[in-house]
């Protein structure tokens, strides 16, 4: 049996701490030991950005960060994104243009875009496709993510003939 580790770190805002294997994941420590499912895994190599979590204000895959480099860190997932308060603009234009179908690469999405213009208010459309970049979406075909980042930045929306 190996030895557990502490880890103290703020997730949506709430302290916790919490007595880690070594080698756990932050996102098995989010989904399995803080019960906040909406963090995604899906490849599990990094590659498809489902994971994606905001740590410190900085879009990282869960998926590839033991929970132990997470200890003093801020996180903040997809139930964070928004607080208590209504949906954000970015869920507001994801949703507006359609930005998603299935789903299941949404939060990834979510956060990455909310890192992106929390840190940059009038991303340029280099900006946030290199954003995107990151993320694996088999059904929307990346058109109406890219359109919802720039709803969600205050900029035109092209129309995009049927």
């Amino acid at each position: 049996m190996s030895e557990l580790l502490p880890v103290v770190l703020t997730v949506n805002g709430v302290p916790h701490t919490a007595a880690v294997p070594p080698r756990l994941l932050l996102a098995d420590l989010l989904r399995e030991h803080l019960g906040l499912t909406g963090t995604h895994l899906g490849c599990g190599h990094g590659t498809c950005g489902s994971c994606t979590v905001v740590l410190d204000g900085e879009p990282v895959r869960s998926c590839l960060m033991l929970a132990v480099q997470a200890d003093g860190s801020s996180v903040t997932t997809v139930e964070g994104v928004a607080g208590d308060g209504p949906i954000t603009p970015v869920q507001q234009a994801i949703n507006d243009n359609h930005g998603m179908q299935c789903g299941f690469c949404t939060p990834g999405v979510v956060c990455s875009l909310t890192a992106l213009l929390d840190a940059d208010p009038a991303p340029s459309d280099e900006a946030i496709t290199d954003t995107l970049d990151g993320h694996l979406c088999r059904c929307t075909g990346y058109q109406n993510i890219v359109k919802a980042a720039r709803q969600a930045a205050g900029r035109p929306v092209p129309e995009v003939a049927p």
